[in-house]
């Protein structure tokens, strides 16, 4: 009994290691597809939101790329290329966000939640975010939080909590698109 118990687990585990085997040799392709997709969608969010520089993703040197790291290497307009560590702040959230952004391109997600991403950004890059946030909300929908005004304009709804009486905090909801446009000396905001 107990031989025929050995043999049947030695067998599940040859079928399991064969079973391994199959899908490692399948999603080595598929791998390579998707990071050379999501590489070049890289280079594209990432001088969007640069205006300009150049940046790529590398496998790290090993005999599988299943089991390869990834390096990013950011170029910013009119600097050296190198590694995520030898970026500002801001500029390592610019990156940040230009990698995430590929990565939905790739692969929508339906929603996606930023968390004060803006926070480290200059005026000028937050209007770029905010532009390529508007085009990527074309396929999935995104829950900013933010205290940036520019980040704000190019939502759909704004939504906030206020303190009423009593100590009681309420949910206030503003859909842009319903309120009148702003005038100032006859100009449309």
């Amino acid at each position: 009994f107990v031989q025929r118990q050995i043999a049947d687990l030695e067998a599940a585990a040859a079928a399991l290691r064969a079973g391994m085997a199959e899908l490692q040799q399948r999603m080595r392709p598929r791998f390579q597809e998707t990071f050379a997709d999501v590489n070049a969608a890289f280079a594209e969010c990432f001088q969007t939101l640069f205006g300009g520089g150049r940046a790529h993703l590398a496998l790290a040197e090993t005999d599988d790329v299943l089991s390869a790291g990834i390096e990013v290497i950011a170029q910013p307009p009119g600097k050296r290329a190198t590694t995520l560590h030898a970026l500002s702040g801001g500029e390592r959230a610019l990156t940040a966000v230009a990698l995430l952004f590929a990565l939905l391109r790739v692969q929508p997600s339906p929603f996606c939640v930023l968390d004060e991403v803006d926070a480290a950004l200059d005026e000028a890059n937050v209007r770029r975010f905010a532009a390529l946030l508007r085009a990527q909300a074309a396929r999935t929908q995104f829950l900013v939080v933010t205290h940036n005004r520019t980040t704000m304009e190019a939502a759909d709804t704004l939504y906030g909590v206020t303190m009423v009486d009593n100590a009681v905090s309420q949910v206030v909801a503003v859909r842009l698109a319903d309120l009148p446009a702003a005038t100032t000396n006859g100009v449309v905001h």
